[in-house]
């Protein structure tokens, strides 16, 4: 079922949505992909959410390279 949430646009906008989200509280979205990598690494192969997880982090990847390109418009913008 994973690959079709891959193909799932809203599936794919809720994740990028949570990055987001946090990023707008102010929270730092590289330690959350941190925190991310680091349950993968530590997570045991059998888990279930495993799969899911690294989803997440794929898509999270995704969304922290396009908030980045975001700031970086927005700071020359500024200058």
């Amino acid at each position: 079922m994973l690959w079709l949430k891959r193909w799932n646009f809203i599936e794919r906008a809720r994740l990028e949505r949570e990055l987001w989200d946090a990023f707008e509280a102010k929270q730092d979205p590289d330690a959350k992909l941190a925190e991310l990598q680091t349950w993968i690494d530590s997570a045991d192969p059998s888990d279930p959410s495993l799969a899911e997880q690294r989803f997440r982090l794929e898509v999270w990847t995704t969304t922290l390279t396009r908030i980045r390109k975001i700031e970086a418009m927005m700071e020359a913008k500024d200058r």
